[in-house]
């Protein structure tokens, strides 16, 4: 017998979250590789983040660094980016700034050419993986550095997956790396 005050659709509510909640996860490998990641912009050096990365509301671009990821290791479908504010704990992880996608198959080396913020026109060849969480600026798949310059620490974390090709497995983590965007 139900409960008087059990409503069906809450269970598939919860079943759809935590469907969702499980297709951000990556299962490692026995041997997770290390990810080479680097600046291909003299601008970017990961001391005070430049203007071009600052996000729009405080005068900049809000463009995301162009990055060389190296040593991706075989069996990589995609390299994931995910861009975070170390400094501001709602956005310090899991791409708090938001999340992108490049397929990587059959590549030792990927070049992320730089990615505009608060929008969802992305270069060609890169995807959203998760939309920014941030609560200022446009919405879209990166915002850029926005702390109105009280020096919080940004940072890229790189990794190197194996997307399942089905739902009821997971994808795995073949390898990972980060860099330091800079402070702003």
């Amino acid at each position: 017998m139900m409960h008087p005050g059990f409503k069906p659709s809450l269970i598939i509510l919860l079943v759809v979250f935590m469907g969702s909640c499980a297709t951000g996860r990556y299962v490692p490998v026995d041997n997770v590789a290390k990810l080479d990641v680097a600046f291909t912009d003299a601008g970017w050096t990961g001391g005070a983040v430049p203007n071009a990365g600052v996000c729009a509301r405080y005068g900049g671009e809000s463009m995301s660094p162009p990055l060389a990821v190296r040593n991706i290791p075989s069996g990589t479908t995609d390299i994931i980016i995910e861009f975070n504010d170390l400094s501001y704990p709602p956005l310090s992880s899991g791409g708090g700034h938001g999340a992108i996608r490049v397929p990587a198959a059959g590549k030792t080396e990927v070049m992320i050419p730089a990615v505009p913020g608060e929008t969802f026109d992305l270069p060609q060849g890169v995807f959203m993986e998760a939309a920014h969480r941030g609560t200022v600026g446009g919405a879209g798949a990166y915002l850029g550095p926005c702390s109105g310059g009280r020096g919080n620490i940004y940072e890229a974390d790189v990794k190197a997956v194996s997307k399942s090709t089905t739902s009821s497995q997971p994808s795995r983590l073949l390898g990972k790396g980060s860099i330091t965007l800079g402070r702003y």
